[in-house]
């Protein structure tokens, strides 16, 4: 019942109702923090050496500290797996999403044994590329194509952000790296003037939102955005949206360990298409995936 989001409040009632026992709420505390031990056996788990695709991201929650209550950044890490299979490969807590942070958590996926990621799917958050290329100087960053889009669309006038959308679409949507860059020519010729902070956002950031364009559409679909983990985090919005806030950290990661046993049961087959979508990575970085492939 606490795994799928239930409140103390709610557990109390269902167990009395069903058994006629009154279970206080300190006891339904004690009985969930058995969890704790497990969830660090968990975030210090050792991880496979190589990881195809990872997905970077976070979610805010608030938690008392001090006697107030401040906003902190749930920091989660989905990868796909050698087979396919998607793995959360930890859960991380600060005070607020910043590059400098996502340091510490590349480095403690280095001490926990990766060595490589061959693609790393992050939002657009400033020196994020760069915190990566110092852990794994080897991984291709890209850029959540999504998260540029809605970024760009708070700065276009409501009244032009229909054809505004119609002309960038060409831009994200082209078949071919060459086919975009003509696009956003375009978009420039015809917005730059009028957008200019829009237009430079996407010529600055260029280079790590346009990866995807080399690849087939199957491997496309998978690192474009950073949809796979959102959706984990829309998972943890449900279980958290009778909380208001958490009166500490272990109550809050608890709760998300807990949703996360439960998703897990469902990530036992490969994405669509895995072994093709892999053979063909394999190629793309020759010789980076040879010594787990037994190539």
């Amino acid at each position: 019942m606490f795994s799928m989001g239930m409140s103390y409040r709610d557990i109390n009632k269902h167990i009395k109702d069903m058994y006629g026992m009154n279970l206080a709420t300190g006891a339904i505390s004690a009985i969930t923090d058995k969890l704790i031990p497990e969830l660090k056996a968990w975030q210090q788990r050792p991880l496979d050496s190589h990881y195809p695709i990872v997905w970077l991201d976070a979610i805010h929650y608030k938690v008392k500290e001090d006697g107030r209550y401040i906003s902190k950044a749930v920091y989660t890490l989905l990868a796909l797996n050698m087979q396919g299979k998607k793995e959360i490969l930890g859960l991380y807590l600060s005070e607020n999403e910043g590059a400098n942070y996502w340091l510490s958590v590349l480095t403690d996926l280095n001490n926990r044994g990766v060595k490589d990621i061959l693609i790393a799917c992050v939002d657009g958050l400033t020196g994020f590329p760069e915190a990566i290329a110092t852990i794994f100087p080897e991984t291709e960053t890209q850029l959540c194509v999504i998260h540029q889009i809605r970024n760009s669309m708070k700065y276009v006038a409501s009244k032009n952000q229909k054809a505004f959308m119609a002309d960038l679409k060409p831009v994200y949507r082209a078949a071919t790296k060459e086919a975009a860059e003509l696009a956003l020519d375009e978009l420039e010729v015809k917005w730059g003037d009028a957008y200019p902070l829009v237009i430079n956002s996407w010529r600055r950031k260029w280079h790590n939102l346009s990866h995807y364009f080399k690849y087939p559409e199957h491997i496309r679909k998978v690192i474009y955005t950073t949809n796979a983990v959102e959706a984990v985090h829309r998972q943890f919005r449900k279980l958290t949206k009778t909380k208001g806030a958490f009166p500490n950290e272990n109550s809050l990661l608890k709760l998300l360990y807990a949703g996360i046993l439960n998703a897990s049961e469902k990530w036992t087959m490969p994405i669509h298409n895995w072994s093709l979508c892999l053979s063909q990575l394999a190629i793309y970085f020759e010789g980076r995936l040879d010594s787990v492939l037994d190539i």
